[in-house]
């Protein structure tokens, strides 16, 4: 494989992570205002962001210390929302596992939805890619994303409540996920994950601290490992 080659998977990730821009800015901008509304000072509102660098944790994190709930609670909570970058990184090991340590920690570092979204896609649309390529997708993809969570966060943190509140900056955040996850809902075991994850999210609304999410996502969990294993089991019998 070529260095022409490599440098290419690497802008083929940037060109592929450029449109998220349109939901990073908003997103980040948002929490930089609510993290300056909470209490939070623009030191400790960029602190928070670039060490964490996972939206849906930093604003599970805001909501309930807003909400004077207990520091052990908003700990696991927010541990809770991220448990899902665990799943991503033991699916992204047998593709980018071989890569240097160096650059297997700032994949660390750098794993969010969007990366992991599109790093998936690109492992089916391009097979003959190796690590090396991957590697550099990856990072591609994340490039326009990581720069810009930090500007636009430290910029919604400068102008604060200056924002008009009619400009609903939020309608970012389920835009993301679904423009994401809908379009990885293809089999029968990811439908029936995420059904069974959103019935319990909206029955269990009442569960205080906002708890309820992390059983839901635990109950879609369950579900999908269930439905994967009768899914083989039936395969493994029709064979016999």
């Amino acid at each position: 494989m070529t260095s022409t080659k490599r440098k290419s998977t690497y802008w083929t990730g940037v060109r592929h992570g450029a449109p998220f821009i349109l939901v990073v800015t908003p997103f980040a901008l948002l929490f930089g205002v609510v993290a300056t509304e909470a209490g939070l000072s623009i030191v400790e509102t960029m602190f928070f962001t670039i060490t964490t660098f996972a939206g849906a944790s930093q604003f599970t994190a805001l909501q309930l210390l807003g909400d004077n709930t207990p520091t052990i609670v908003v700990l696991l909570s927010s541990l809770a929302v991220n448990l899902r970058m665990a799943m991503y990184s033991a699916s992204l090991t047998p593709y980018i596992g071989g890569a240097p340590l160096w650059q297997r920690a700032f994949a660390a570092y750098l794993t969010v939805d969007q990366s992991y979204a599109m790093s998936m896609l690109a492992v089916e649309r391009y097979p003959d890619w190796d690590t090396r390529d991957r590697i550099g997708y990856f990072f591609g993809v994340v490039t326009p994303i990581a720069p810009l969570w930090y500007l636009m966060t430290l910029v919604g943190a400068l102008v604060g409540s200056a924002i008009p509140a009619g400009f609903a900056l939020d309608f970012a955040v389920p835009i993301t996920f679904l423009a994401m996850i809908a379009p990885m809902l293809r089999t029968f075991t990811h439908i029936a994950a995420a059904f069974v994850a959103v019935v319990l999210s909206l029955s269990l609304t009442f569960v205080p601290f906002n708890l309820g999410l992390i059983l839901a996502g635990f109950g879609g969990m369950i579900t999908g490992a269930f439905v994967e294993l009768v899914l083989d089991r039936r395969k493994e019998a029709g064979h016999d």
